[in-house]
């Protein structure tokens, strides 16, 4: 009987957890030819979300978790759900049920089918504003425009991985994540099952925008080095620009006989200057921030607990 992993990423979602309990139940007992591992990773929560999966537990061993030591972050949860998936395939979905679990006998389908990557794509957002989804299309945009490799559009983590996927993934140990780019990298054998993402059954999103625009950032920074040749792509057009002025202003004094503002010049070409020295700058620290970061060589996570058992933490 083969084993399907289910890794769910917690924090702080006692509100949601009856109601994705009743409805992962359900699907496994639809689906008996499967052997089924819920996997929650506990990342810190303040509230009761680990208590009530301990509950859980106690009555059902298919029921795991691993609980943080603090609040580490989804990015670094989903690679300790990696860590700790014993199934011969996984699939990660979120604990607020944005995505349905009834999806999941069609994902393990097309895996049986022999694909390695089956990952669910939107159709819509219920619950989302215009400007989320819009700001969303134009970073998926921006990050194809800068990659090499394919990226897929308007995805999120809800998939279905192969346990050869699982254990490419497994040997990235970055510090600075980024998940979704990360199933591009590895590339293997694809299929898209498209879906209409839910609204959140109770609770509220532990997404604001500066972490949205955190993880854009951390998405095109660890995926890409594209940013840096900006430095090349404005030099040529700024000093195109800046030879075009200077005969212009030579022309308009012989023309008109009128000379050259010097002040003038010499303010705009400083700010001009001084903008496009910020922006690069801006840009290497990003780069040179995530070198100091992978320099330290720490650990992802600390695990506090695993199915009752006190992690050491052993070197």
């Amino acid at each position: 009987m083969k084993k399907i992993s289910i890794i769910i990423p917690a924090y702080n979602e006692e509100e949601a957890l009856p109601y994705l309990f009743e409805r992962l139940y359900k699907i496994m007992e639809e689906n008996p030819k499967y052997e089924f591992e819920i996997l929650f990773i506990n990342d810190g929560s303040k509230d009761k979300t680990l208590e009530l999966i301990k509950n859980q537990r106690e009555k059902d061993t298919r029921i795991s978790y691993v609980n943080f030591s603090r609040n580490f972050g989804k990015e670094i949860a989903m690679i300790a759900g990696l860590d700790y998936a014993k199934g011969d395939a996984v699939i990660f979905m979120d604990a607020d049920l944005q995505d349905p679990p009834e999806l999941i006998p069609e994902l393990i389908k097309h895996w049986e089918e022999g694909y390695d990557d089956v990952y669910a794509r939107r159709k819509s957002r219920a619950g989302e504003t215009f400007f989320k989804k819009f700001t969303s299309k134009m970073y998926y945009k921006i990050l194809q425009k800068m990659s090499r490799v394919e990226i897929q559009v308007d995805t999120g983590d809800f998939r279905l991985l192969d346990r050869r996927c699982v254990n490419a993934l497994r040997k990235l140990r970055e510090s600075q994540r980024n998940t979704k780019s990360m199933f591009s990298w590895i590339g293997y054998n694809k299929k898209e099952v498209l879906y209409d993402r839910e609204a959140r059954v109770a609770g509220k999103t532990k997404w604001n925008y500066k972490k949205l625009v955190d993880l854009a950032i951390d998405g095109i920074t660890s995926f890409t080095t594209s940013p840096l040749r900006l430095s090349t792509y404005i030099a040529i057009p700024t000093f195109i620009t800046l030879g075009a002025y200077f005969i212009y202003c030579i022309i308009k004094s012989f023309v008109v006989n009128e000379p050259i503002q010097a002040y003038q010049a010499i303010i705009l070409l400083i700010l001009f200057f001084s903008g496009i020295q910020i922006l690069l700058f801006g840009i290497i620290g990003e780069y040179l921030g995530r070198i100091f970061n992978e320099t330290k060589n720490r650990p992802l996570y600390l695990v506090d607990e695993y199915n009752g058992e006190k992690e050491r933490n052993e070197i």
